[in-house]
């Protein structure tokens, strides 16, 4: 579906929210998040079942893109900057395993399986990757983001973004007949830290003031549009910098975060997120072809990088081992690839490092960890509610606060959170 009449599209994006409304409700009722219902939704009206939504379409592709800019705008906006860093620390170590482990891992089982260096390094770096927007959206659904653990998550997989933009600058290299160099890697590494530090350091001198101004322009919906704005612009410069878009997005919420206009801002990123977002998490569920499945080769790869890319990242959660709290809570959350693991995986079919059979079994590793992120949090974060009314009758006994340093762990019950559900839910 490549080619088609504009009149096409309203008929694609009725299926496409219709199709994300109705599975994500399922998905409610049946105790998951509803990004699992959207991403399903995705896979049917992808080309494997339906052919109704093609994913590589410019449209639907740009659609998307605007879709998680808008997603990771509404996360930054609930994001307290001093709450990541007091986890600093621990998200740092999360991060940094969560990368090492799975590329050490995915990379030696491509060598013992006997293909060559450039693939091998590729099928790693896809390992590498966490789906920022999948891992905060379930957290989100669940109560769990503003956890010390779901802070921890968010920091962990915005420092993946930066690192995994660094892997894919050097992988592009090396795909490309490029030697590695260390200037490269460090070259790609200071973007994308350096935009952060001065977006933040510069926004938060400048736009409070710019804001309290547009706040004092009566006119309907001149702050939702003033944030919105704001946020494309902070992509943009992100893009422009050489870092990702989402990057910009993500800044440009947290700036806000503390801003007395924040909550006009957020109905009208809610809204606005509505449209957009389910158009990103069913354009990661289209680019899934399940065909690959029927590929003995394809599967059998797959399978065995799906299982090193779950069991690096578990691993992961433990990595700050100073630390109390729920650890594999962590880990499971770190797990989704997304769209960022078929990006690696669509450039390396792109520039011949992969075949058609390497890149369907990368598909099946992703496909697989996105899909089973949101249920198994969601298990576990029920099974850890339900032991925690156990132990907090009354004659039983409690639970003490969690202190490891200068970080308090509570036990939070997810009713206790309950407002919070909705952060980033669209």
């Amino acid at each position: 579906m490549n080619q088609y009449d504009v009149s096409h599209l309203p008929a694609i994006l009725f299926a496409l929210l219709a199709a994300t409304k109705l599975l994500g409700l399922l998905a409610q009722r049946l105790g998951q998040p509803s990004v699992v219902g959207e991403l399903v939704a995705g896979v049917i009206l992808g080309k494997s079942v339906l052919g109704i939504l093609d994913p590589t379409d410019l449209v639907i592709r740009n659609l998307a893109e605007l879709g998680v800019i808008v997603l990771l705008f509404e996360i930054g906006l609930h994001t307290d900057i001093r709450s990541i860093a007091r986890v600093g620390g621990a998200a740092m170590g999360v991060a940094i395993a969560g990368v090492a482990v799975p590329f050490v891992l995915g990379y030696g089982i491509c060598i013992a399986l006997g293909l060559s260096a450039l693939p091998a390094i590729v099928a790693g770096a896809a390992l590498t990757a966490t789906s920022i927007g999948i891992s905060a959206r379930t957290l989100s659904d669940l109560g769990q983001l503003r956890t010390p653990e779901g802070q921890i998550v968010l920091g962990a997989a915005v420092i993946d973004d930066v690192v995994g933009l660094v892997i894919l600058s050097v992988v592009a290299g090396l795909v490309g007949g490029t030697a590695l160099s260390i200037s490269a890697v460090v070259s790609a590494a200071s973007i994308g830290i350096g935009f952060i530090a001065l977006a933040l350091v510069l926004g938060n001198l400048f736009v409070p003031p710019f804001f309290r101004f547009i706040d004092r322009v009566e006119a309907s919906g001149t702050l939702g549009i003033a944030g919105l704005s704001f946020a494309l612009l902070l992509s943009w410069l992100a893009a422009f910098a050489g870092s990702a878009t989402i990057i910009g997005a993500f800044a440009a919420g947290v700036i806000l975060h503390n801003t007395p206009q924040r909550p006009r801002i957020e109905r009208a990123t809610t809204s606005l997120g509505l449209f957009f977002v389910p158009i990103f998490f069913a354009a990661v569920g289209a680019a899934v072809e399940l065909g690959t499945l029927a590929n003995r080769q394809a599967l059998a790869i797959g399978s065995m990088l799906f299982v090193v890319g779950v069991a690096g990242k578990i691993a992961a959660g433990y990595a700050p081992f100073w630390i109390s709290g729920r650890k594999l809570l962590i880990g499971i959350a770190m797990v989704p690839r997304g769209e960022v693991g078929l990006i690696f995986a669509q450039m390396g079919l792109a520039t011949a490092a992969l075949t058609p059979g390497l890149f369907s079994a990368i598909a099946i590793m992703v496909l697989g960890t996105t899909l089973i992120t949101p249920p198994l949090l969601a298990y576990l974060v029920r099974s850890e509610a339900h032991t925690s009314d156990d132990l907090e009758r009354p004659g039983e006994g409690g639970i003490d606060d969690l202190v490891s340093g200068t970080i308090e762990w509570k036990a939070i019950h997810p009713s206790a959170s309950q407002g919070e559900s909705g952060d980033t839910s669209t």
